[in-house]
């Protein structure tokens, strides 16, 4: 299938964040008091549908939550968050935001071989973007340094969005690129995007380099996955 859009996802598809990602979860536990040791392995399965989710996955795994039981945080069937305090992930998040929006861009980078894949595209004329559930600001600040003038368009969380996997985030990205759903592909390291992608009806392609291994891919419905950037182009 020749494409005329490629959207990405961020975290574990374009850019490896999981080490500010950690640094960020830790400090801001700490500060709070809560359990604050927590490994990029950890960060890995804490993150991909938002900040919320995260905090909550982190809070609901220092209680005992079983790591088998993470994915079910924040999906409709989340039998977790009603039984955390949601005042305590608002404090959790007041404190997260600012801190990891400050220090996004110490060690975060791109994957080897994503900058020249995403130009190769462009040069042949085809639109790309990036749709993360990562708050916005932060989004924005990355792109700059790491993608300047390489996507058509960039879009993070926000409050008046619904976050994947919801459609809301590809639609808008869909409205702005002016590309038909049929014609684009969405591209993921996670349970999330294959269903944010399944959502709106979209292509998808799973990558193995990121938050997620093959076998969990696999497990929660990847139909294409790829185990290096130059396979995606």
């Amino acid at each position: 299938m020749n494409y005329k859009a490629y959207i990405f996802d961020m975290d574990g598809t374009v850019l490896d964040t999981v080490t500010d990602l950690t640094t960020a979860l830790n400090y801001t536990m700490e500060k709070h008091g809560h359990r604050h040791n927590y490994t990029d392995h950890d960060t890995k399965e804490f993150f991909g549908s938002g900040v919320v989710v995260a905090l909550t996955r982190a809070v609901a795994y220092e209680a005992g939550l079983p790591k088998s039981e993470l994915v079910k945080v924040g999906t409709p069937d989340d039998p977790v968050s009603a039984k955390i305090d949601p005042g305590l992930i608002q404090e959790l998040k007041v404190t997260y935001q600012p801190y990891y929006e400050l220090h996004c861009r110490d060690h975060t980078k791109p994957y080897a071989g994503i900058v020249p894949m995403i130009e190769t595209m462009k040069q042949a004329g085809v639109r790309t973007a990036v749709v993360s559930n990562k708050p916005d600001g932060a989004v924005q600040k990355l792109c700059e340094q790491h993608f300047a003038g390489v996507f058509d368009f960039a879009l993070g969380q926000k409050d008046e969005i619904r976050r994947k996997p919801a459609p809301d985030m590809l639609e808008k990205c869909l409205e702005v690129l002016q590309v038909d759903r049929r014609e684009c592909v969405y591209i993921g390291d996670s349970e999330i995007d294959i269903q944010t992608a399944a959502n709106c009806a979209m292509d998808c392609i799973s990558v193995t380099w990121g938050f997620r291994s093959r076998t969990f891919l696999q497990a929660h419905g990847a139909s294409h996955i790829v185990s290096d950037p130059s396979e995606i182009k």
